[in-house]
């Protein structure tokens, strides 16, 4: 039961990871705006790893939530062919890792009981 929430832990700490390297380094914004995109890419994932770290079901719905924005993101840019693809696939990846993994957890919390 506490696996999978651990998984999604871990993805969300990748896709934290995967933002301040996708916003930093691979497509940084104008000079200047460096900041406001981190704050913006990142708060909604240290949100829910802080209330992960106090409440670990808590924290990986909070995580889960934020994460329909992620794959909406990482769907858009993979739409919208701007190279390189493979974070936008990364990112993909890893909010649905999060949304399945808090999905297997539900559902196995239902069979338990």
């Amino acid at each position: 039961m506490n696996s999978a929430l651990r998984t999604a832990v871990a993805a969300l700490i990748a896709l934290l990871a995967l933002q301040a390297f996708w916003h930093a380094w691979l497509a940084p914004p104008k000079p200047g705006l460096l900041v406001p995109t981190l704050v913006l890419a990142m708060a909604p994932l240290l949100l829910s790893l802080w209330l992960a770290a106090k409440s670990l079901r808590r924290g990986v719905l909070i995580g889960g939530m934020t994460c329909l924005f992620y794959f909406s993101h990482g769907v858009a840019e993979l739409w919208s062919g701007a190279s390189p693809r493979w974070p936008a696939l990364a990112e993909t990846a890893l909010a649905l890792l999060v949304v399945l993994t808090l999905g297997w957890e539900v559902r196995m919390n239902k069979r338990a009981k």
